[in-house]
């Protein structure tokens, strides 16, 4: 637990005196989280719609974004080549995400990125009184007020409407 209350995540959350729960995910014998994470959440009493994908992006002209979104619904692919102004884009590989976030797949959270990244927010945030992020450190999440996560982003992500909503 030191390594979640020592993270560069917690420590901009403190910084911006931000309240939050930590949620710990167990982990399997061969240290992947846990495959069922709605499962675990909705155990805790907790809307796994709540949850902060972080969904990482490799633009045509080599560069990475970073979508944050809660809930469901899909990347609006045309949107996103638009806002970025890309002809081309991909989801980035397994290997690209530590690379270009310096976090591992299943700790990425939306906070604490690296200046060179692109980090775009989608709107659906503002759908829940609380969210859960990733943490940065493999085995644990963060539970903060949707309000205070848009504040904390409010100087390094750009905000607007980014998926398709799921009919």
């Amino acid at each position: 637990m030191s390594d979640i209350l020592s993270s560069s995540v917690t420590a901009m959350l403190q910084q911006h005196n931000i309240d939050y729960d930590v949620i710990t995910i167990p982990l399997t014998d061969d240290k992947k989280p846990v495959r069922n994470l709605e499962a675990l959440l909705e155990a805790e009493g907790r809307d796994p719609a709540s949850a902060v994908r972080s969904l990482l992006f490799k633009t045509g002209s080599d560069t990475f974004a970073l979508l944050a979104v809660a809930g469901g619904g899909r990347a609006d692919w045309a949107t996103l080549r638009k806002h970025l102004g890309e002809r081309k884009l991909k989801m980035a590989d397994f290997d690209q995400v530590e690379q270009a976030t310096g976090y591992v797949i299943g700790a990425v959270p939306p906070i604490a990125l690296p200046d060179n990244l692109t980090v775009l927010l989608d709107n659906n945030i503002d759908d829940y009184d609380t969210v859960i992020i990733g943490s940065g450190v493999l085995g644990y999440a963060l539970a903060l007020s949707s309000q205070s996560l848009r504040k904390v982003m409010a100087n390094t992500a750009q905000s607007g409407q980014f998926i398709k909503l799921e009919e």
